[in-house]
């Protein structure tokens, strides 16, 4: 229900400044509790859809490093079931079956970085095929985990980053939409990419029949880790503006996604955490039980275009001299500005 004075509120686009009209009401968090509780506004103009208000950055830094992945689980009865299906002969065929939303079944070679590696789990499977790995995580004690796994892990930010040899992949799975500044993210992965680099993406998808069906229990608004929403129009056109070629482009629903989302539906309460997300019994039969009786519909809606999870890749193009040349002049008359004033 939308409250009648607040109908009108609009709130500006972090892409495009475009006027953003609020499309969803109080949307909690449904996974650890966080108390807060968030609006969904949806640009006019570019189609991307953002958490209202949008988090202060301090905020972020806490409830990550209270709350997120490794920071904030590790040896419990769900991890140790996760680690153990990852590095069995299973999860590849489980791949083949239920879609790589993570890259994991790509092989290849070269320099590779996985932005976001959290505590190095993909980095263990780039580099079994065949890819020199290595990864960029601001959670220090994530970091500090791949790292004791033997990998060349970076803690800086992305704009301070400055590799001594640019990259031939590098993978954004499941982490441009937690971003505060998701097109400042995809030029500065533009300029640590060799020439025909490539970009790998994958993110949820805003036009997914799993958000309608569950509404404000859709696992994917994750609020407020999730700070904007793409369709595949909208990411596609946000990448061709960042000198990006799209090479190819699916949508996907994985299983556990579906199953996350169906517990948050029965499950979840404001302010509470949803104690089931975790429960290992209840997500493998969820996920068997949706894979094999709902297939139809997962197949279905991936190939209508309202999967759950957009699945891109990328190639880094050429920018023309010109196009420099008028960076470069905007920017010094920038500096001039600024110098006057």
């Amino acid at each position: 229900m939308v409250p009648k004075e607040a109908k009108n509120l609009v709130s500006k686009c972090i892409f495009c400044g475009a006027n953003q009209a609020i499309e969803l009401y109080n949307v909690f968090d449904t996974r650890f509790g966080i108390k807060d509780k968030y609006k969904i506004g949806r640009c006019a103009s570019c189609e991307t859809e953002q958490i209202l208000p949008l988090p202060p950055i301090k905020q972020l830094k806490e409830l990550y490093e209270t709350f997120y992945n490794f920071g904030g689980e590790k040896g419990t009865a769900y991890t140790g079931f996760r680690e153990s299906f990852f590095s069995s002969v299973l999860y590849p065929f489980w791949l083949i079956v239920d879609g790589d939303v993570s890259f994991h079944m790509q092989k290849g070679s070269g320099r590779l970085l996985d932005m976001g590696c959290n505590e190095g789990r993909g980095l263990s499977i780039y580099q079994k095929h065949g890819f020199e790995a290595e990864g960029l995580e601001l959670n220090e004690q994530a970091a500090a985990e791949a790292k004791r796994r033997g990998f060349s892990v970076h803690t800086e930010s992305l704009e301070r980053f400055y590799p001594k040899e640019l990259y031939d992949v590098v993978v954004l799975s499941n982490v441009l939409e937690h971003s505060l500044d998701p097109k400042n993210m995809l030029y500065h992965a533009h300029r640590i990419l060799k020439p025909g680099g490539h970009l790998w993406i994958s993110c949820p998808n805003n036009q997914s029949w799993l958000r309608r069906v569950f509404g404000r229990y859709w696992i994917n608004w994750h609020v407020p880790f999730h700070v904007v929403h793409f369709s595949k129009n909208s990411l596609s056109k946000i990448l061709v503006g960042e000198h990006f070629r799209i090479v190819t482009i699916q949508q996907k629903t994985p299983a556990i996604w579906a199953a996350h989302s169906l517990i948050s539906f029965l499950f979840a309460k404001p302010g509470q955490p949803t104690k089931s997300l975790r429960n290992p019994l209840v997500i493998a039969f969820l996920i068997f039980f949706i894979r094999i009786f709902l297939f139809p519909a997962i197949w279905l809606g991936n190939w209508l275009g309202h999967g759950d999870c957009i699945v891109l890749k990328a190639m880094k193009i050429k920018v023309s001299i010109k196009c420099c040349l008028d960076v470069v002049h905007i920017g010094l008359l920038g500096t001039t500005g600024m110098a006057l004033f």
